[in-house]
């Protein structure tokens, strides 16, 4: 750490003993133990101490999760930005899509962190890179079951095979093992041949089980005829249909002929000299026991639960879920072992109970990523519209804020959090107001990055504090050309004032200006206050000067003094300024311009007190002298040259 950061004292901690110490921030805060008096630490003195930094949402600074931000930012604008385009089955096609978008970017970063696991070779970055693997995995397995149920909203039928391709997708576990056995040179003679024929036959991959039984009947000549019969039950087995080619009844019928084939072979032993193809003939008539022994192979009770209803009950309805997913999940687990918060997740899914699904995941998961995208699509899709919070706002400008605010902490994904702020209704606008005032402005870019923010949604206020802070850090580096344009912007006539001080200050100082570019283009923006104006116009004359439009300069220079523009303490400056434009050749100034400046002169003098007058040095004395001089042979030379053009 650089600075000393300044704590507060927890009241009622014995401060003899110890303090316990805390600075709040934008999303963290810093906790520090000290102990006075101990070991090593000497009378009065702190010993050594650790300083902690308790952040709201550690993810953000996950370099390897950037993806997931930033991505799915695009994906929230577009959400937000298509949602009058389109309508009724339409609809639904875009929210699917948008769904399946939202999955592709959890599964390119779970990929992208897979990778940064393997060449980790720091133990402790490893272990990390592997828990958000296994997080971001979590993810998109209860995303791609909401997706399925909520905003799919498949019906019986297209249900399962929808439930199929999910395990499919996300029970991985036994894909080294597939590899292996099909890598070898003789498969069928492979030990964990029929491991992976029962795998295919679990997941209902029937074609790549009748492939590998081919194998078998090629390989083992006696089992032939079971191979054979067995591939003809596996090429028969109806699946419901995706279009509607079918209806639910015909499709039920053909399953029952199919079931009643299926336990006539096995009632018949056909299949007895072979416990491998027997296992399997008793899984295609849904045999639970036969089911549960390939547990092993399943490694999840969600998979269990898909293959039971494949072979008994093919046609299950969304709301029958619930039913065979508890059942399901108590057998499999069998009291064993207790569920883990996934199963809690998937199993509330399963019961359509949505706001459930939501409390658990926001309790699991480690960010706000996840239920802000998620609970937000499932508003585009009318699920939540009856549910709002205690507090007034609803589940979706709820979470979106928190996901928001913690985007707000990070040094560059703050920018992603304005953009969610500005799609929250109700509270967005505060929110984005208090969080804003916060951004450490460190660079000008920054600042200037902030401001078109503020600007772009007329929030003046911001504007306003954000131009002046940066006008005095300009100020306290001696940037006056920088510190002046922050105070135009921010339209503080006192601070431009003081500035346009400094500014003349340095020209006493120097007898040159400095930023001329910007003092000579401030247009309008010198009106906001009189020394700014001032300023400007004094500019002006010198500008004026040095083009040589003598005239001109005369008749601003008077101006500048007789309209009480230029502060009394300027006055002697611009007389001394007035001193070359006297002594031109050819006269400048009009007798009425000569009284006018002379006048300027003894209101300069008369207002200082003899002590005043006795303190100041000779060389004001001088000037003084030289003026009424100067004045004086212009008055002189002006009465000549005005009487001799009256006689002409």
């Amino acid at each position: 750490m650089g600075a000393a950061v300044p704590s507060q004292v927890v009241p009622g901690v014995d401060s003899a003993a110890r303090q316990l110490c805390f600075e709040w921030g934008p999303a963290e805060m810093l906790v520090c133990e000290t102990l006075f008096g101990g070991r090593g630490g000497g009378e009065g003195r702190p010993s050594s101490s650790c300083v902690f930094v308790v952040r709201k949402d550690q993810d953000i600074y996950i370099q390897t999760l950037r993806k997931l931000f930033n991505e799915s930012h695009g994906i929230f604008i577009g959400l937000q930005r298509s949602e009058e385009e389109f309508a009724g089955k339409s609809r639904k096609t875009q929210l699917v899509q948008v769904s399946k978008n939202y999955r592709s970017v959890i599964r390119a970063c779970m990929e992208d962190m897979h990778q940064a696991a393997v060449s980790a070779r720091d133990p402790a970055l490893h272990s990390q890179y592997s828990t958000q693997v296994s997080i971001l995995s979590a993810m998109e397995l209860i995303w791609n079951l909401c997706e399925i149920l909520f905003v799919e909203a498949a019906v019986a039928g297209p249900l399962l095979l929808r439930l199929l391709d999910w395990v499919r997708l996300h029970v991985c576990d036994v894909d080294n093992m597939v590899r292996e056995v099909l890598s070898s040179e003789n498969p069928s003679k492979h030990e964990l041949f029929w491991n992976v024929v029962d795998v295919f036959v679990l997941q209902g991959r029937m074609d790549e089980a009748r492939h590998l039984l081919s194998k078998e009947a090629s390989a083992n000549p006696t089992s032939v005829n079971m191979c054979r019969i067995l591939d003809d039950l596996m090429k028969k087995m109806p699946v419901p249909s995706l279009g509607n080619t079918q209806t639910l009844t015909e499709m039920e019928l053909k399953w029952q002929h199919w079931h009643e084939e299926c336990q006539r072979y096995l009632q018949d032993g056909t299949f007895a000299s072979n416990s491998h193809m027997e296992s399997i003939c008793k899984i295609l008539l849904g045999d639970e026991n036969a089911i549960l022994e390939k547990k092993e192979l399943m490694t999840t009770w969600y998979h269990f639960l898909v293959t039971r209803l494949l072979y008994s009950h093919p046609t299950v309805k969304p709301m029958e879920l619930r039913f065979y997913a508890q059942s399901s999940m108590d057998l499999f687990l069998g009291g064993e072992s207790s569920p883990e918060p996934l199963d809690t997740i998937l199993m509330a899914a399963f019961e359509f109970e949505l706001h459930q699904v939501i409390k658990e995941c926001s309790i699991a998961l480690s960010n706000w990523w996840f239920v802000a995208h998620l609970t937000d699509l499932l508003d585009h899709c009318k699920l939540l519209q009856s549910h709002n919070l205690y507090f007034g706002s609803n589940m979706r400008e709820f979470l979106l804020l928190e996901y928001a605010s913690g985007l707000f902490s990070h040094y560059s994904l703050w920018q992603l959090g304005v953009d969610y702020f500005d799609h929250c209704p109700e509270y967005g606008r505060v929110y984005l107001e208090l969080h804003i005032e916060r951004i450490p402005l460190n660079t000008e870019q920054k600042a200037l990055k902030v401001l078109r923010i503020c600007e772009q949604r007329q929030m003046h206020e911001q504007v306003r504090s954000i131009c002046k802070i940066m006008a005095m850090k300009a100020l306290r580096n001696n940037r006056l050309g920088s510190a002046l344009s922050w105070s135009i912007r921010a339209k503080d006539a006192a601070f431009a004032t003081l500035i346009s001080d400094r500014f003349l200050k340095d020209y006493c100082e120097k007898g040159c200006f400095s930023d001329l570019d910007l003092i000579d283009n401030l247009g309008p923006s010198m009106l906001l206050s009189d020394r700014l104006t001032f300023l400007g116009k004094y500019r002006e004359f010198h500008r004026l000067y040095g083009e040589k439009r003598f005239s001109e300069a005369a008749k601003l220079l008077l101006m500048l003094m007789t309209a009480h523009i230029a502060p009394c303490s300027f006055w002697m400056t611009l007389l001394t300024d007035a001193l070359p434009l006297l002594e031109q050749k050819e006269v400048i100034f009009s007798a009425e311009q000569t009284y006018e400046l002379m006048r300027c002169l003894e209101d300069l003098t008369a207002g200082k007190s003899d002590k005043q007058k006795f303190q100041d040095d000779d060389v004001e004395t001088m000037k003084v002298e030289m003026l009424r001089l100067a004045l004086a042979r212009n008055l002189a030379r002006v009465i000549v040259k005005e009487g001799t053009l009256e006689g002409s």
